[in-house]
């Protein structure tokens, strides 16, 4: 990849950790309800493991190929041509991805505190940072998110701890509604979708000091962040109870707000916590930029990745400003995550599979030679 092998299994941790804490904190209690009512941390586990089987296969993938990322070691694995058919629509769903990160972070930021600002002003100037953060390294890339993990993980645990005293336990039962398994089902699905971020590892393991603590990167990662997660669920749950959380869009923004500090030393959490979630964002369209625009440069073999940075910043703005409003912006993010599983998980099993295959018909073939 033409960096050096500079970025060790806690950086690692740290990237996965911080690129999958984003945007979608706010509304992630929302979709859980809907799809589970008092079931929500349930289909959030069950979310979380989804997204984990699949981080789990793409690593293991990236550790029988630690030279490559998966823009050419599927070349390797399926044909040139597929190959190349296949990661022309892995980097298109990752742009799309970046686009819909950066519109939803404007939607937020003009509803919720600058509401006399443009939706273009606070969409551009968020995905400016990113390109220009882009124009570094892998090295920089992984300085960045280590810098920036504990100013992310710290508030939000305060946050969860505190508002946990006012928790009604009866809001979470029956633990398992189980009246609607299909709906749960899309449920777990939207969750999933989250953690897709994840994917990041593939391009992390070429660059690693031992590929080989990639899984033990993984498993932290999505620990962590998935525990999270499933804590921020659970709180929001038990402070507002399923039915009250319909009618909120950002039910974890709202629980900020109703959570106070003992002694009033912070009476507003939600400001703090709003910087916090700015920094997340920020990391989480960082790294999908960053593989986006690291993704064709191996796709056409060019020798830098900076002159894209600026290159396909009009294509991110264009689609981050189609959704015609809140309503439909998450109409589209509910659709283009689900189906994104199937790049993210569906197509490293696939290829997973694939490689197995040809590795047991070589070691055949080399046995009937002997």
């Amino acid at each position: 990849m033409g960096d050096p092998k500079e970025i060790t299994a806690l950086q690692a941790t740290t990237i996965l950790i911080s690129t999958i804490i984003g945007v979608g904190v706010l509304p992630l209690p929302l979709f859980a309800v809907r799809a589970g009512e008092t079931s929500a941390p349930f289909v959030t586990l069950t979310g979380i493991v989804l997204a984990a089987i699949g981080l789990m296969i793409v690593t293991y993938l990236g550790i029988r190929h630690p030279q490559k990322t998966i823009i050419t070691y599927s070349q390797d694995i399926i044909g040139k041509w597929l190959g190349r058919i296949f990661s022309i629509f892995v980097i298109f769903f990752f742009l799309i991805l970046t686009s819909l990160t950066a519109r939803e972070f404007g939607a937020v930021v003009v509803t919720a505190v600058l509401r006399e600002t443009p939706l273009e002003v606070t969409v551009i100037v968020m995905l400016l940072l990113a390109s220009i953060s882009c124009r570094n390294n892998i090295n920089v890339f992984a300085y960045i998110h280590n810098l920036y993990v504990p100013m992310i993980l710290a508030p939000v645990l305060i946050v969860v701890a505190f508002s946990l005293k006012n928790a009604n336990l009866l809001y979470l039962r029956p633990i398992f509604v189980g009246n609607d398994i299909w709906h749960m089902a899309g449920g777990m699905l939207t969750v999933s979708a989250l953690f897709q971020g994840s994917f990041i590892i593939t391009m992390i393991i070429p660059s690693m000091k031992s590929p080989k603590k990639a899984m033990k990167a993984s498993f932290w990662g999505i620990l962590v962040s998935g525990g999270l997660y499933l804590l921020i669920v659970i709180a929001t749950v038990a402070i507002f109870g399923p039915e009250e959380i319909k009618q909120i869009f950002w039910p974890t923004l709202e629980l900020a707000r109703t959570t106070a500090v003992p002694g009033n030393i912070l009476q507003r959490l939600d400001i703090i916590f709003l910087a916090v979630w700015v920094l997340a964002v920020f990391t989480t369209l960082f790294s999908s930029y960053y593989f986006t625009i690291h993704s064709i440069k191996e796709l056409f073999r060019l020798k830098d990745h900076k002159v894209l940075s600026y290159f396909i910043l009009p294509f991110v703005f264009f689609l981050a400003m189609a959704p015609q409003n809140i309503l439909h912006m998450y109409e589209i993010i509910q659709f283009i995550g689900r189906a994104g599983l199937l790049i993210t998980i569906i197509y490293p099993a696939f290829l997973l599979l694939i490689d197995f295959l040809k590795s047991w018909r070589r070691k055949k073939n080399v046995a009937k030679s002997s």
